[in-house]
């Protein structure tokens, strides 16, 4: 073989791997696994006959409490999965707290599920926003996982509202718009 062939060969190899470490949007993370797969916000709502149920998830909130979706049942859930290391999690913030605040008499509660996050940085981070709802305190992320085929769990920021059946409504990848976010839940909301 060539010393041409040989670097062909030899570079075409050392590609191979890395696009093996690389992975895909597809693949799952493994534990310890940061990467970061941006979305552009977009609400998705899903027809009612198209809905999956979402699994019961339960743990510990940040401030030491415990909560579950069981506790909500019967109201819309909107769980927005954040992390304080996330910068479209802190630009979404106060859109989150302004529409969970806007919408609590209708029957709407918010649960964030801060994932593979630094506990102090999280608390620090909800002293600052103050957003009125509670959040998971999800480090191994086993919240997001337990969402697997309905929200990528290495999307940061995801935004899943669940209907008063306890379905996944609606979904949003990446930093969510006001108006969109809004608009979903409103609709969801006035579902019978």
């Amino acid at each position: 073989m060539s010393a041409k062939s040989r670097a062909l060969v030899t570079m075409a190899l050392a590609m191979t791997v890395l696009a093996g470490c690389a992975g895909s949007q597809g693949s799952e993370p493994q534990s310890g696994d940061t990467r970061f797969v941006a979305g552009d916000g977009a609400v998705q709502v899903f027809p009612a006959a198209q809905r999956q149920a979402a699994p019961a998830i339960q743990g510990e909130t940040l401030e030491g409490t415990t909560t579950s979706l069981a506790e909500h049942k019967g109201d819309v859930v909107v769980l927005n999965f954040w992390a304080s290391w996330c910068a479209p999690c802190r630009s979404e913030a106060p859109t989150l707290k302004d529409i969970a605040a806007k919408t609590k008499d209708r029957g709407v509660r918010f649960v964030g599920v801060d994932f593979k996050d630094d506990k102090a940085q999280a608390l620090a981070f909800q002293r600052t926003q103050k957003p009125g709802y509670p959040s998971l305190f999800d480090q191994p992320g086993k919240v997001a996982l337990a969402f697997h085929g309905m929200v990528n769990p290495a999307a940061i920021p995801s935004t899943l509202v669940l209907d008063r059946q306890g379905r996944v409504a609606a979904r949003a990848l990446g930093e969510v718009r006001y108006s969109d976010l809004l608009a979903a839940v409103t609709k969801v909301s006035d579902e019978k």
